[in-house]
This record gives structure tokens, sequence and C-alpha cells, in this order.
């Protein structure tokens, strides 16, 4: 396994335990609406949101539930080369014919994680994730799984995260420390928006160690809380 699945290869660590807590703040995000099919995108490429997925689907998966972690990523799709999987045959077969789902997914990659990789890259991904056969097929995984984690392509790049947006219970952005400028943040969120997407919060990704922590989660709530708190210290 690749160093970057910490919740694998150093789960006693910092950032293992971030991924802990991003779990916990998301099982608690909703009174209301039970989140079951999360999205995980960024403003940009090369902010470590499949890095992020890949451990949130662990996290899930040691907590006890069956999980599915889905590359939707068609454009770059990274999900394989973390797990070292093959990559021949992916979601984008079991689109043309869900009855191949059974032959593909890596079932049991860690003790309840199952992963359907992105298959050869297609000419028309917004095509097909946004297709009436992807929407059934993840319909039917919901009865199958308790959680269902879809590795996006970025926001500002293509249209295909405000895609699984729309058939997702929650959307999780993630962006990099130092380099993500908030107005590309707030142009991501504005997107999500458009579409009705329910923004479950914020991860920082790469945050240097000296600052102790890799990942650290972020929702709208907490941001909230921090400016009622910070206005009350000024008074």
């Amino acid at each position: 396994m690749k160093s970057n699945l910490v919740t694998l290869t150093d789960s006693k660590s910092v950032a293992a335990e971030a991924y802990r807590t991003l779990r916990t703040n998301i099982q608690f995000s909703s009174y209301d609406q039970e989140v079951k099919v999360i999205t995980v995108t960024s403003s940009r490429p090369g902010e470590g949101k499949s890095t992020v997925a890949c451990n949130m689907a662990i996290t899930f998966a040691e907590n006890g539930k069956k999980v599915l972690l889905v590359d939707a990523d068609l454009r770059r799709p990274t999900v394989h080369k973390k797990f070292k999987l093959p990559n021949s045959v992916g979601i984008v077969n079991v689109i043309m014919n869900v009855d191949l789902f059974e032959q593909i997914v890596h079932k049991n990659v860690t003790e309840g994680l199952d992963i359907l990789t992105s298959g050869v890259i297609p000419p028309n991904p917004s095509e097909l994730l946004g297709s009436k056969k992807f929407k059934r097929f993840i319909e039917q995984m919901s009865n199958l799984y308790d959680t269902i984690i879809l590795d996006s392509p970025p926001l500002l790049a293509v249209t295909d995260a405000q895609v699984l947006t729309t058939i997702s219970d929650g959307t999780v952005v993630v962006a990099q420390h130092g380099v993500t400028k908030k107005d590309e943040i707030m142009h991501a969120k504005d997107l999500l928006e458009k579409v009705k997407g329910n923004i479950l919060g914020v991860v920082l990704s790469q945050i240097p160690a000296e600052d102790n922590g890799y990942y650290y989660y972020y929702s709208y709530e907490d941001k909230k809380t921090a400016a009622n708190n910070a206005k009350r210290s000024k008074r």
C-alpha cells in the first residue's frame, strides 16, 4: 500500500485520527437525513481529494460499515494506483451493464471495503455520470452498502462533480493548505449550491507536520461558531 493511505499504514498517527474525526463529523452532520452517498471533490487538480476519499472509505469500513468506494474521476483516475489494483475494467463497464458488477468490483480490499475502479477512460465522462443508468446503479448499491464514497473530478475543471453532487447525500470539498485560494473555494461552493448540493464541509489537506496534523476537517457550522467567538472576544 502507498504511504498516503495513512489509515492503513500508520493507524495511530495524528493524520489517521484526523480521518476518524472527519468520519464522525460526517456521521453527525445531519439529524434529519442519513448521509449515505458522499461525493469527494476539490476546486482544482492536485489538492489531495483522492487521498481523502480513500482514507475516508477505510475509516468508515473500520467503523463496521459496509463501504463501496467508486473512482468516478473518469478523467484522471488514481484510486487503483493507491490500492495497487488492476484497472482494465471498472465503473464504465458497470454503467453499460450493471450485471457485470459482481465480476468487476474488488471485494474486501480491506475488511468491509469494496472498490470499483474507473476502468478505461471514456470519451464522454459527464454524459456517463449524468445518465439514468448511473443514477439507477447508485440507487441499487445504496440497498447493498451502508456508505458509498464517490471520488470526483475537480469542480472548476469540469461539470462532473456537480453531476455527482445531485445524486449524493452530501459533498466534501478538499482544499490544499497554502495553495488553494479563497476565491477558488468560494467559486466551488457556488457551483455546488447552484445544483442544490448539500455541502458537508471542507477538508484542508497537506498541512505541514509542525502544524500538528496532515488533514483537518472544518464544517461550515464550525466556521460560524469560530466567527461568533471572534466577535465576542473583541467586545
